[in-house]
């Protein structure tokens, strides 16, 4: 990932969690979409269900879904915002993974995350789980949508 990217990320690591440059490179390499706009205005990272990736998060949707992508990470820099890029991100990517059946992604609850509840909940995702997250002090809304239909 670079330098830029990585940056845009750890800057919302509250959000998003802390990545390491090994880490993200990881991410970037098993990720069913690693897609940015411009040099780092944007950044999301979806891993479809059969990915080798050791989250919590994911690790919840993969025991209730047979078949899914999950949107680990959606971020826009503070400069970018008001340009539709997130949910042009989410667009391409719900094109890409229509086969699928689901996109899913999670959003804080606490910490609250309100720009981000109503976001999903305007590209039509529903709540389907939550949880208190192991060794944080975080809780989690689980969120799916259905891929193959309008957006």
């Amino acid at each position: 990932m670079p330098a830029r990217l990585l940056a845009l990320n750890n800057a919302f690591a509250r959000e998003l969690s802390f990545l390491t440059p090994e880490k993200a490179a990881h991410l970037v390499a098993t990720a069913f979409a690693a897609v940015h706009v411009g040099a780092a205005d944007a950044l999301l990272l979806a891993f479809d269900q059969d990915a080798a990736y050791d989250n919590a998060n994911f690790a919840w949707f993969k025991a209730r879904y047979a078949r899914f992508v999950y949107v680990d990470r959606i971020v826009v820099a503070p400069a970018a915002r008001g340009r539709g890029l997130a949910k042009a991100l989410y667009r391409d990517l719900f094109r890409r993974a229509a086969g699928y059946g689901r996109a899913v992604c999670e959003v804080n609850a606490d910490p609250p995350n309100p720009v981000s509840d109503a976001f999903h909940a305007a590209l039509g995702f529903e709540i389907v789980g939550s949880a208190q997250l192991p060794g944080v002090d975080k809780t989690v809304r689980y969120f799916s949508r259905a891929l193959g239909r309008e957006y």
